[in-house]
């Protein structure tokens, strides 16, 4: 006797993200209003083919009293030529309850339809979690969140740990170094961000370590205001031990004029916002770019000095093809002067890439101001408005880069 196969009706963020890593064919189908579609997306290496028809255009133009109803009279008159019967069909709303209703109705009507259970709110809370390199002598782990291109990173050496740039959600950091056995030593910041609420401060709370940031970046850079948090100052070539591994801090004013970078056993470079796969870092986010800019030159050029062995390691990622075949956001020195093109403005000289820098700048980002606010403990938002803060992805790199 044959037993049916059941039909899977959602996936999780996790399962999305095993898909997505295995390169596999889908269609996704996003419910959420324009405005927000056009914001923020589910990306994928290749292009992922999609379609975004607004939930309250389904149910006016549906009809019908019962919401499935709607939908499955919606997709018979208007969505019959778009969406496929051959594969996978995704359906993505907010908070995944709308989108529920909807992979409904198109199950009733023969597609393949799945629901993304938590909406994009549960993917953009997602975190995944790679080893970099990993020995009792040394381990690097990437800590990503894909829906928003943020990297962080835990250094962990003879069961001592450092987290460098952690994000908001900062149970995904203490429930890994508890099932590595590490205890958390320090929590070290590259800048004071203005993409996403970092976790420092929070994390180095719950386990009792100091947090470190440079001074310069206690200052809001609008409103100058000093900071409202407790940290301990960041100076250029300080050094930490976690284990047997070393810490080495480089000062690199230009994103932030606190901006450092980590070199860890004179190897691996945790570049937070300044060096990225495709990409450097944009001068303008303190509102002084023109004054910024050559200040980040000098700074890149004090980098690019480094050994073209040095694995560079960012903090954020534009676009998830920069990732290597592990899934990794990470490059040497050397490969990424030949192919990186702000490092290549670089090495043309400071008035070449000043010009570049300049005329490269993506849209100002206005919530990003309330983000350095609340980095610094001006601000202290409720869950809700952290989320709403966050919402999309980083743009902190040039624009110049990703043009189609």
């Amino acid at each position: 006797m044959t037993t049916a196969v059941k039909q899977a009706t959602e996936w999780t963020v996790q399962e999305l993200k095993d898909h997505l890593d295995r390169g596999e064919s889908f269609f996704l189908f996003d419910v959420r209003n324009r405005d927000e579609f056009s914001t923020w997306k589910i990306e994928a290496r290749t292009k992922l083919p999609t379609l975004n028809v607004p939930y309250f255009e389904i149910l006016e133009e549906g009809g019908k009293d019962d919401v499935v109803e709607s939908v499955i009279a919606y997709a018979q008159a208007k969505l019959v030529s778009q969406l496929p019967t051959d594969k996978t069909i995704l359906v993505v709303c907010a908070k995944g309850g709308t989108s529920a209703l909807v992979a409904e109705g198109l199950r009733q009507i023969g597609y393949n339809a799945v629901n993304l259970a938590g909406g994009m709110k549960a993917w953009g809370d997602f975190y995944q979690i790679k080893s970099v390199v990993e020995s009792p002598a040394l381990s690097i782990y990437q800590i990503s969140r894909p829906a928003r291109g943020c990297l962080s990173y835990v250094i962990a050496s003879q069961g001592e740990a450092a987290i460098v740039d952690p994000l908001r959600h900062i149970e995904h950091y203490l429930d890994f170094v508890k099932e590595k056995k590490l205890s958390i030593k320090l929590v070290l910041d590259t800048h004071g961000h203005a993409d996403h609420i970092s976790g420092g401060r929070a994390l180095a709370d719950r386990v009792n370590a100091p947090y470190y940031l440079h001074p310069y970046d206690a200052i809001h850079p609008i409103d100058v205001l000093p900071a409202k948090l407790s940290f301990e100052f960041l100076r250029d070539g300080q050094e930490f031990s976690i284990g047997s591994a070393k810490i080495k801090t480089i000062h690199i004013p230009g994103h932030t004029l606190g901006n450092v970078v980590y070199l860890v056993n004179e190897k691996y470079l945790l570049t937070g916002d300044s060096i990225f796969i495709e990409s450097v870092a944009r001068p303008d986010l303190g509102g002084r770019g023109e004054t910024w800019a050559p200040l980040h030159y000098r700074s890149l050029e004090r980098l690019l000095k480094l050994s073209d062995s040095t694995v560079i390691l960012p903090g954020h990622f534009s676009q998830p093809k920069e990732a290597n075949a592990q899934g990794l956001f990470m490059a040497t020195l050397g490969e990424l002067k030949a192919q990186n093109e702000g490092l290549q403005m670089v090495q043309r000289g400071e008035k070449a890439f000043v010009d570049y820098m300049l005329s490269s700048l993506p849209t100002f980002p206005p919530q990003y101001v309330d983000i350095k606010r609340v980095n610094a403990g001006l601000l202290n938002p409720d869950e809700e408005k952290a989320s709403e803060l966050e919402l999309g992805k980083n743009i902190c790199a040039l624009a110049q880069a990703y043009r189609d």
